[in-house]
């Protein structure tokens, strides 16, 4: 026992055992450029698509908010799951986080957005709310924004023989304001993200 005191106690008062405990140093933290980190300002110009909104899979992790100085999408940091879809959905480069935009460069890759709008025949009762507040419609045909009947075929959608009738589904954004004004909730609005080849810039 007191031997193994005494060599304990040899050890550790040992110059070069103190000067090691003493003084120890670790290697400072180095993030890797491939780690993506909560989404950053890159100092772009916002044009307010909201995209970035439209991609992200966390509910409350990413608003765009109107300043003086223009259109800014916020990140939330306590939603946030650093997934980096807005950063890839956004078409003007607004966003980044690690090598994201680097890699979608090099490959040649975007995210392309489309939506399907799926109405629910035995819930509506053709009151047209849908197609009277949506805003493509009011576009397309003003008459729409006073709650007149649709004088075209243009439009996105319209009710047809007392149901609401999806005719050009293209022309939708996504902004689910039909969903929001039907008062049986007998339609919906999908949004639909895939990778794809971006489109090569003519010289």
């Amino acid at each position: 026992m007191a031997f193994s005191f005494t060599y304990y106690l040899r050890e550790f008062f040992r110059l070069e055992w103190l000067r090691k405990f003493l003084f120890v140093r670790t290697a400072p933290l180095a993030i890797p450029s491939y780690f993506r980190n909560f989404p950053e300002l890159t100092g772009k110009t916002c044009t307010h698509h909201l995209f970035c909104m439209m991609a992200c899979p966390a509910p409350g992790a990413i608003d765009v908010i109107r300043t003086p100085e223009g259109w800014h999408p916020r990140i939330h940091q306590g939603h946030c799951i650093r997934c980096g879809l807005c950063v890839e959905a956004c078409p003007n480069g607004v966003l980044t986080s690690g090598r994201i935009l680097e890699t979608m460069f090099f490959d040649n890759t975007a995210l392309s957005f489309s939506f399907r709008i799926d109405v629910d025949t035995e819930r509506c009762m053709g009151c047209g709310n849908c197609a009277v507040a949506c805003p493509v419609n009011k576009l397309i045909d003003p008459q729409m924004s006073h709650g007149g009947r649709a004088s075209t075929d243009e439009l996105l959608l319209k009710v047809s023989e007392g149901k609401c009738k999806v005719l050009h589904v293209e022309k939708c954004t996504g902004c689910k304001i039909c969903e929001d004004h039907c008062p049986n909730e007998a339609i919906s609005v999908a949004r639909l993200l895939e990778a794809v080849h971006a489109p090569e810039e003519e010289p």
